[in-house]
Parts: C-alpha cells; sequence; structure tokens
C-alpha cells in the first residue's frame, strides 16, 4: 500500500474481488454444467469436484486482499493452470500414500451407525430375528 498508494491499492482489491468473483461464477457453473452431465451418464464426477472445490478455493482467496493471493486464485481459475496444479496435487498424493504418509478410509454412515462397508440389501420377506426384534 506505501509503494502504489492507498486508493489505488484498494481500488486493486475491489478490481481483483470483482473480476475474480465473476471468472468463479462462470468457470463454477461451467464445472456444475459437466458435473450434472457425467453424473448423468452414469460416472462419478470425480474431476469435476476437485475442479469445483479449486474454483471455491480461489473465490476465497481472491477476495483476501494480497498480491500473491490473486495470482493463486487467478491461476485457479484459469483451466489450463487449475490441470496443471490438479495434476502437481494428484502425484503428491500419490507420493505420500506411497510413503505411508497419507492414509485413505472410506465408511458410510446410515442411521448414525458406522459401517465399514455398504449393508446388503434387505429383503422385506425375511423377518428379523426375534432377540433383534422390537417390542412395544
Amino acid at each position: 500500500g506505501k509503494r502504489i498508494g492507498t486508493l489505488e491499492t484498494l481500488a486493486l482489491i475491489v478490481i481483483t474481488g470483482v473480476l475474480g468473483a465473476a471468472l468463479a461464477k462462470r468457470q463454477g457453473l461451467g464445472v456444475l454444467r459437466k458435473a450434472q452431465a457425467e453424473a448423468a451418464a452414469g460416472r462419478l464426477p470425480a474431476a469435476a469436484l476437485v475442479d469445483g472445490v479449486m474454483i471455491l478455493l480461489a473465490g476465497a482467496v481472491l477476495i483476501t486482499p494480497g498480491v500473491l493471493t490473486d495470482l493463486f486464485g487467478f491461476l485457479c481459475l484459469i483451466p489450463v493452470t487449475r490441470g496443471w496444479i490438479k495434476s502437481l496435487l494428484w502425484r503428491w498424493f500419490k507420493r505420500a500414500v506411497r510413503r505411508g504418509q497419507m492414509r485413505m478410509s472410506v465408511s458410510i454412515r446410515a442411521g448414525g451407525v458406522r459401517r465399514p462397508y455398504p449393508a446388503p440389501p434387505r429383503d422385506p420377506d425375511l423377518r428379523e430375528p426375534a432377540d433383534r426384534q422390537l417390542k412395544p
């Protein structure tokens, strides 16, 4: 702020915020359409979800004042550089998993009960064992 002046700094913050919000909205809507199309085709929209998270992150850092945060935010909004950042993150993630620095587990929570895997579908013709039936 001291180098370029207070008014110029405030103008820069407002301009990057407005421009970033407009770009994030445009990119976000495009990613949403892509995710919907993939889901409708029966595919998991994993890449679109990662893009969506990156666009959300970009919008958040563009609101934050600062030249470096604005640069990072705009890089996350541009599809080409976003793809480059995603590939770097993916390589880092795979390396961390291989080294044992990061582990993943998946669980499904249904009705407040934590299950390590999906419960098999229930057959409506089968009754619960007598010891597990609810008593009024």
